[in-house]
């Protein structure tokens, strides 16, 4: 169940810490930064949409995002998961594009794509033989500027978004438990909320919600596009200006803050479903990476991140030795990790499969006495050195790849954060002391910041067959 540190430029796991301002002169000056061995470079159009272009010449494919800035925490309640079911719908068609011609064109050019939605953000890509690359710009910019569809399509697409939802939470014990754990742990937060959607939503979104949805944040200023790989950054920008220009301007939503409010003691939720063995799980609100300044929560963020590795970053970490190994061990597995980023509160969790004859009690304890013993007797420099060591390999062989750049640098646009954010974080994870972990293992791992949920398994249906994948699925 190992878990390496979760960093600022991940895949995946990412998201926007407010807007970023937009230049607005009628020819913006591009912005370039050196990010290992080719420059990158940024510039705003005139109705506010950025582009970020990154060229690497080793093999002749781009790669080519579209990131808006939006996704679960921007829903309200009643409609949970239609920023998902609209980016499901974003593939049914515009005036000149029919209904599944978009991934057929893409098919069509030698290329491969698909789209992503999370808390934070929805993202589209295609990777692509770089002398493709005005093709799909030039079918993204049609897509973000004129989605339509009639309501049959969204009729039979909303049944594939609620078979994802069966498939992936409700046929899966400890994500239905996350789910409710999350529900739990958050009030106010809109990180209460599933991406997916709660079932009973989308029985009852509409195809006007979904296009009430991408009218108010489908907006250029809210959106960047990246590209990476063989490409020139004057013909990238050429190429935005003709296709993604001619987009109207519009005022990006103001987004009203939905802050948590502290919680004043320990929540407790045993969750009952069918499955073979127990789990457990310990959420604990800690403090999130809001920048790369140096800042009381920022380095706290970082140095939760370096504990998370120290407790489950290699194999024989700390977990796994004092919980899963021995004759007295207590788990069959067991995980730590940290959220680092996010538009929302984050959460440092620890979780284990306890062991035939352990009681989930019995792993609670065990994982907490973990954190403990950091707290009162810290980590050594060998800890600490490997952990930032395995860090600093991840980031390098991660960039290996041309989506992955992408994905970077997509992720550092949501988040305000600078160009060279990996860079820089890297530098201030280095930077993090032995003293640092010792400290935030004892400050936020009390009971008033902390949500456990204990799975409590039930009998399960001899008659249930495994679900496929429904037509359509995307991701």
């Amino acid at each position: 169940m190992k878990r390496f540190i979760t960093s600022t430029a991940l895949l995946f796991c990412v998201a926007g810490l407010g807007p970023v301002l937009a230049q607005t002169a009628p020819a913006p000056p591009a912005s370039s930064v050196q990010r290992g061995a080719a420059p990158v470079t940024q510039f705003t159009l005139p109705n506010g949409l950025t582009v970020i272009v990154k060229p690497d010449r080793r093999a002749p494919t781009a790669v080519h995002m579209l990131w808006v800035r939006v996704g679960a925490m921007d829903e309200v309640d009643g409609t949970s998961g239609v920023a998902h079911a609209l980016e499901h719908m974003m593939f049914k068609g515009t005036p000149t594009v029919k209904p599944g011609e978009f991934s057929r064109r893409v098919a069509a050019l030698g290329g491969r794509e698909n789209a992503f939605t999370s808390r934070d953000y929805t993202g589209y890509f295609q990777q692509i033989p770089s002398g493709r690359l005005e093709d799909v710009m030039k079918l993204e910019a049609d897509r973000f500027a004129h989605n339509q569809w009639p309501d049959s399509e969204f009729t039979r697409e909303i049944e594939v978004v609620k078979e994802e939802r069966r498939l992936r939470t409700e046929d899966s014990p400890h994500a239905l438990l996350h789910e409710t754990l999350s529900a739990t742990a958050f009030l106010a937060s809109p990180y209460r909320r599933p991406v997916v959607g709660w079932m009973s939503d989308l029985d009852a979104l509409t195809p006007a919600d979904v296009r009430g949805f991408w009218q108010h944040w489908y907006v250029p200023g809210n959106a960047a596009v990246v590209v990476a790989g063989d490409v020139d950054p004057a013909q990238v920008r050429a190429l935005a200006e003709k296709y993604y220009g001619p987009i109207p301007k519009r005022a990006v939503p103001v987004r009203k803050p939905r802050e948590e409010p502290p919680q004043q003691g320990l929540r407790r939720i045993d969750f009952k479903a069918p499955a073979e063995q127990a789990y457990v799980s310990l959420a604990f609100k800690v403090p999130r990476l809001s920048g790369l300044d140096a800042s009381p929560d920022n380095d706290d963020a970082l140095a939760l991140t370096v504990l998370a590795a120290v407790l489950d970053g290699y194999s024989g970490a700390r977990l796994d030795r004092a919980l899963t190994q021995g004759p007295d061990r207590v788990a069959d597995s067991a995980g730590a990790g940290n959220g680092l980023t996010g538009r929302g509160p984050q959460m440092f969790t620890l979780d284990a499969v306890p062991a035939p004859g352990k009681t989930p009690a019995q792993v609670e304890q065990a994982l907490r006495e973990q954190v403990s013993r950091v707290a009162r007797e810290g980590v050594s420099e060998a800890e600490l050195q490997r952990v930032k060591t395995q860090w600093v390999a991840g980031e390098v062989y991660k960039l290996d790849s041309v989506m992955n750049q992408a994905r970077e640098l997509g992720s550092n646009w949501v988040l305000g954060l600078p160009l060279d954010a990996g860079e820089r974080l890297i530098g201030r994870l280095r930077q993090v002391s032995a003293a640092q972990v010792q400290a935030v293992a004892a400050k936020y791992f009390g009971d008033d910041q902390l949500t456990v949920a204990v799975l409590r398994p039930q009998p399960l249906n001899p008659n249930r067959k495994p679900r496929t994948p429904p037509a359509g699925f995307r991701h």
